[in-house]
């Protein structure tokens, strides 16, 4: 008889396997030494090992499914059970068990993910149905709002799924959504069409009033009742692209002819105002010719003179007539003032009254002093300041009475 450690062939012929169960008959071998029988019967045991191998390996470096797995390693326990060979078989049985255990800890992980990966999901999909209610109950960009429902149900799809109840209850939310938006979008271009017509209305009235207005003359209040139309225009709405293009050609058409005839009118007015500020020019030349004002009989009359002619010519340019009307209006005070001059100068009552006023200054002067000098002789300081102060107040004011009198001289 021959044995191994992991088994024998008896006498017979008979190949026995040792395991922790007790020997078990695997197969006979008639032909050949015993060893030979050992040596065949070790290749099916090392066959058995490279497959469990390569399983092991398969679970531990590859994203095999679990079910495939556990149908990889229930396969090879039942050929390890019944196998035909001889070596450490409880020592493979093991080493399934081990792989049946990292398996469960796989399919663990793996319900991990899926939990996480579904929680990641409904959150996706909870956005994506929060946006499309957003879009179904504010967007008002038509085109833009249905474009991105389209996205939406894309992302949906691509999303994974979540568990069913939540799935169906999120995709009804999002139909109606989608549903709802649609609704409020055929709405809107439903009376589209009768803005529109509305628009068409109230503008082609418009033109009527813009082109009953082209040929005023009337440049201040037109002008105004343009501004006033084009704001009507703004407020009236859009109508049909044909028709607004054909209405506002008509609108501006007339607008731009009454305001080139407001142009040309301006234009011309301009040249004539700048007429009439040069010959203001000449009447200023001629009478700043009057000045210093030598004969004021004369000077009064050919005053009078430019004044009339200086009414008579009428309007100047806007940027030129304050400084025309300063350099007239200063030629005119100066004129007055030589009158004034000369009427306090023949003015016998005037000139007593200046007088009488200087005579009263000196005397109060003269008081003021005596009473200085009995203060300061006195040694009353309060009363010498306060003489003081009114003296010189006193020679102040007759120095100016003193100059008014010389011009009645």
């Amino acid at each position: 008889m021959t044995t191994d450690p992991w088994g024998r062939v008896d006498e017979d012929g008979t190949v026995y396997v040792r395991t922790a169960d007790g020997e078990r008959a695997v197969g006979s071998w008639q032909a050949g030494a015993p060893e030979e029988a050992l040596a065949y019967f070790k290749r099916k045991y090392d066959s058995l090992v490279t497959e469990i191998e390569l399983l092991e390996q398969r679970i531990r470096t590859t994203d095999l499914a679990p079910a495939q797995a556990q149908s990889g390693i229930d396969r090879l326990r039942e050929s390890v059970t019944d196998a035909h060979a001889v070596g450490d078989l409880d020592a493979l049985i093991g080493r399934l068990e081990t792989l049946t255990g990292l398996l469960g800890e796989r399919r663990e992980e793996l319900k991990v993910k899926r939990e996480h990966a579904r929680s990641e999901a409904r959150e996706v999909k909870e956005r994506i149905v929060a946006e499309a209610e957003r879009i179904a109950a504010e967007e008002t960009h038509w085109k833009n709002g249905g474009e991105r429902l389209r996205q939406l149900v894309e992302e949906w799809k691509a999303a994974e799924r979540i568990d069913r109840p939540t799935e169906t209850a999120l995709w009804k939310r999002l139909s109606s959504a989608r549903n709802s938006f649609t609704k409020r979008r055929k709405a809107y271009f439903a009376t589209l069409e009768d803005q529109r017509e509305h628009a068409r209305e109230e503008k082609e009235s418009l033109v009527v009033e813009a082109e009953a207005l082209a040929t005023s003359t009337d440049w201040g209040d037109t002008a105004a009742a343009y501004r006033d139309l084009m704001q009507r225009w703004k407020s009236a709405g859009r109508a049909g692209r044909d028709t607004e293009e054909d209405l506002w050609a008509r609108f501006k058409a007339a607008q731009d002819t009454f305001f080139a005839a407001r142009s040309a009118a301006f234009s011309e007015r301009d040249a004539e105002l700048r007429e009439h500020g040069e010959a203001k020019e000449k009447l200023l030349a001629e009478a700043e010719r009057l000045l210093p004002v030598t004969n004021l009989r004369q000077a009064r009359q050919a005053l009078r003179s430019i004044q009339e002619r200086w009414e008579a010519i009428g309007m100047v340019p806007r940027d030129s007539r304050d400084r025309l009307e300063g350099r007239l209006r200063k030629i005119e005070e100066t004129v007055r003032g030589a009158e004034d001059s000369e009427w306090r100068r023949t003015n016998p009552e005037a000139r007593a009254r200046a007088e009488a006023t200087v005579a009263q200054l000196r005397t109060s002067i003269e008081q003021l002093e005596k009473r200085l000098e009995k203060a300061r002789a006195a040694g009353r300081d309060k009363d010498v300041k306060d003489a003081e102060e009114a003296l010189t107040a006193r020679q102040a004011w007759l120095e100016e009475a003193e100059r008014t009198l010389t011009e009645f001289s």
